[in-house]
């Protein structure tokens, strides 16, 4: 090896990144704003609103830790809300008006020497969200059970299962950032490719509007991105089991996540998303020079949005000045769709989900503008 051939190579890339401006501050710029922004989510987040209630099945026995418990939930900040019977909590959990139900159990003073099994009812839409509001709950009822007794915990959710898999937990979030990532990248670099080979330039030249341009752009990127989400969720909720041959053992080829609703709405949330993102790949890749520094956007634009969309907290765990701006984000929008769809099994009767689809519709239309204006701003 000749260590001055290779000393005049690895200068000449380090004199090519030295005059990229745009990737430089890329390179340093970005690092410090997602750890920044991940200390202040990690330090900030504090206590969500939680609204409880107590449904007590125990009889007169059972009103004393009632209503010790719901002091004791009081005086820990969480709302306490009164319902009439089991039916009615459940009720309120489907509707929103309540976040996690006790169910105090006929036998709960029936044997003294086993500790009381009590039953919390969460809603089962963001496992996450609810097991921290059962920890936070635990912690408080505890010291209000006679003797301060271990507690059995018995989860029980309204939509999904409480034994499904940590997969079929965080599958809407996963499906929805997956989808969402891959048709960035794959637009982002592709639309530098058309103005980097000169295409872009040669249409420009011609009587076409920039508007048409944008568009036929976003069609035939959204086509390849509408194959990609097809394969995604093909893959996410089917499965298929192929039986041992010989010396091969059986095995499955897709994840087969538990979906309550109708796989077309999931697929119409996660194509939506896509198309967005599809606009937003031609948007910024307006800005980049090279292919790198199209992936160096990822760090800027699509890890804070994977902090501040729900995919590993809940939002309303974020700190407060973050909130709003996560309720801003695409990626927000389409897992609570998702999370609609495939949890709850909601359909276009759902108000939440037509917003939802509403949301994600004019974003696309609004990054699609944005492709546009940008694209006359380069060339003027």
């Amino acid at each position: 090896m000749n260590l001055r051939r290779t000393f005049a190579i690895s200068r000449r890339i380090a004199n090519a990144i030295k005059r990229d401006e745009r990737s430089l501050a890329l390179m340093f710029v970005a690092p410090i704003i997602v750890l920044g922004l991940l200390g202040w989510v990690i330090r900030g987040q504090g206590e969500p609103e939680t609204r409880f209630a107590v449904v007590n099945l125990a009889g007169a026995p059972g009103e004393r830790i009632q209503l010790g418990i719901e002091q004791a939930v009081a005086d820990a900040g969480v709302s306490v809300v009164q319902v009439d019977d089991e039916t009615a909590a459940r009720d309120a959990l489907r509707d929103g008006d309540l976040d996690v139900v006790l169910v105090l159990p006929e036998e709960l003073l029936a044997n003294r020497d086993a500790p009381p099994a009590l039953r919390f009812i969460t809603p089962g839409i963001n496992p996450a969200d609810d097991s921290g509001r059962i920890a936070r709950l635990q912690g408080a009822i505890l010291p209000a059970l006679a003797g301060g007794r271990l507690l059995t915990v018995e989860p029980e959710t309204i939509y999904g299962s409480p034994d499904g898999d940590q997969l079929d937990a965080f599958a809407p979030a996963l499906v929805a950032f997956f989808s969402y990532f891959l048709v960035f990248v794959l637009t982002g670099i592709s639309f530098l490719r058309e103005r980097v080979g000169g295409t872009l330039e040669r249409l420009l030249a011609t009587p076409v509007r920039r508007s048409e341009i944008v568009t036929g752009y976003s069609a035939g990127f959204g086509f390849f991105a509408t194959l990609q989400v097809i394969l995604i969720m093909a893959f996410a909720l089917g499965t298929i089991r192929v039986p041992g041959t010989g010396p091969l053992p059986a095995f499955s080829v897709g994840l087969g996540i538990a979906n309550a609703g109708s796989p077309a709405l999931a697929f119409l949330v996660a194509l939506l998303l896509a198309l967005g993102a599809v606009n937003l790949g031609i948007f910024l890749s307006t800005f980049a020079r090279t292919e790198l520094q199209v992936v160096q956007f990822i760090p800027i634009v699509i890890v804070p949005q994977a902090l501040l969309c729900g995919l590993l907290w809940p939002i309303s765990s974020l700190p407060e000045l973050l909130q709003p701006v996560a309720q801003a984000l695409p990626l927000t929008y389409a897992i609570d769709g998702l999370r609609e769809v495939l949890v709850k099994g909601s359909d276009l009767s759902s108000a939440a989900l037509r917003f939802d689809l509403a949301l994600l519709a004019a974003i696309a239309v609004f990054l699609a503008v944005l492709a546009s204006l940008t694209i006359r701003r380069e060339v003027a």
